[in-house]
């Protein structure tokens, strides 16, 4: 037998409602039944795992964990991590973080820039009395970063991921698996294997990441780092109270510079190379020669060496994943700077996902990670990347550039423009002018540096 389910009923008033007399025609009245309506907002809680915690997924889940309607993941292997990286922050981060002052082992405000000849440029006079460069150890930054996420609600989880299993595309409710090595559950000397399902992803797992293999994400260019820890005698330390170095030419990168960086009782000498990765230990006994008169009678305690991207990976957004940090490729050439791109990419992408998920009670979309997250970070980035990579192809080219790049380095309107950029991440003002000055001036540069290189 046929049935109908209407969702409204008509019922016709009584003759009386209207008067004896009125010849009126009856009104209908509505009475409403209750039905069930799809709506695209969630029933349970709103999930997201962050697979790495260094300064990307730190600030990632810090942003998620805000929102006490995601529940938020934060996944690392290795809580001690020391990365082979330079450490150096900009004054800017100090404050859009938060960072408290025991974060900072030195503040820089005097560089030497050693050329391939030996030419030693000082660089810093621009600077002003309250502005300086921060020197940080990895282990120690990465640690507090997590820390305050954790303190805000991120869920501790410990191991390391060995696979994630997308959800079927047809499905916009589809479940993330996420299987790793559960280091807090050891049966027999060997981490259990466990697994989360999760409604997003942030892949924020450095320049290797797993994250970025599982979607799909494409392949890019990298670096390998090398970096020495070397304890030094109290006099030498003394010199790099406020000082970095910055060296130059064939003998310590091919491709790139290799530094001596101050940290809280040790220096941080290293190098690293895009086109040149195998000869790497090489070019690191290069930086130890060209150092070799002040870091003399040092004590190396630690070895690190970890791949560094070099430009952004293809696709950083698929479906309900997003890559930060290194797993995106936000390195920087020429300087070589990661850490406040990792820190600002990983915080712009988790507001962007607490913003489009409406506090947790609807899931977003790729359309959505693109435009909350992806599209505001090149846009604000973007030229960034493509002055520093002209840089690089410029002057690291070969020593003759680099011998430019040096007497350039030393030039006080070029530092007030770098240390301007460098230090507030915001696009300076330049003076036409002196523009035009600038390049008379590189090209007198570069003349001069192939009589100076070696």
């Amino acid at each position: 037998m046929a049935t109908s389910k209407p969702s409204v009923t008509f019922v016709s008033a009584p003759a009386q409602f209207w008067g004896a007399s009125s010849a009126r025609p009856l009104a209908p009245r509505r009475v409403h039944r209750p039905c069930i309506r799809r709506v695209p907002f969630l029933q349970a809680k709103f999930r997201v795992a962050v697979v790495g915690g260094g300064p990307a997924g730190a600030c990632a889940a810090e942003a998620l964990a805000r929102c006490p309607e995601i529940e938020t993941f934060l996944i690392e292997r290795k809580m001690d991590n020391c990365k082979p990286c330079g450490g150096a922050i900009p004054l800017c981060m100090v404050d859009e973080f938060g960072l408290p002052p025991d974060i900072i082992d030195r503040k820089v405000r005097r560089m030497l820039m050693v050329s391939p000849s030996g030419r030693e440029i000082p660089v810093g006079r621009t600077l002003k009395p309250h502005e300086y460069i921060g020197m940080t150890r990895r282990e120690i930054l990465d640690s507090y970063l997590r820390e305050r996420a954790y303190e805000l609600g991120a869920i501790r989880v410990h191991g390391l991921v060995q696979e994630v299993e997308l959800p079927d595309p047809r499905d916009p409710r589809g479940k993330y698996r996420i299987k790793y090595a559960d280091y807090d559950k050891i049966d027999g000397g060997r981490a259990t294997t466990s697994s989360l399902e999760v409604d997003m992803v942030v892949g924020a797992d450095g320049a290797n990441s797993r994250v970025a293999k599982a979607i799909d994400a494409g392949d890019y260019s990298y670096a390998i780092a090398f970096q020495e820890r070397i304890k030094i005698p109290d006099d030498k330390m003394a010199f790099y109270e406020d000082l970095a170095e910055m060296y130059v030419g064939d003998d310590v990168s091919p491709d790139f510079y290799a530094w001596v960086f101050p940290k809280y009782d040790h220096v941080g000498v290293g190098t690293g190379t895009v086109i040149d990765k195998p000869n790497i230990k090489r070019y690191k006994e290069g930086i130890r020669q060209r150092a070799a008169p002040k870091i003399a009678g040092g004590k190396v305690i630690k070895v690190e060496a970890h791949p560094i991207p070099e430009h952004p990976r293809p696709r950083r957004v698929v479906g309900r994943v997003a890559l930060v940090g290194d797993a995106a490729g936000y390195v920087t050439k020429c300087s070589g700077e990661g850490i406040y791109f990792a820190a600002k990419s990983g915080r712009m992408c988790g507001e962007a996902i607490v913003r489009a998920s409406l506090n947790g009670s609807r899931i977003p979309t790729e359309q959505d990670l693109r435009n909350g997250y992806l599209r505001p970070y090149d846009r604000q980035y973007g030229p960034t990347y493509t002055v520093l990579d002209i840089l690089q192809k410029v002057f690291y080219t070969n020593n003759a550039a680099r011998e430019a790049f040096c007497e350039l380095c030393g030039d006080d309107y070029v530092q007030q423009v770098t240390f301007d950029s460098y230090l507030y991440k915001k696009v300076t003002r330049t003076s036409p002018v002196e523009d035009v000055k600038l390049l008379f001036r590189t090209i007198g540069s570069l003349m001069r540096g192939h009589a100076l290189a070696p």
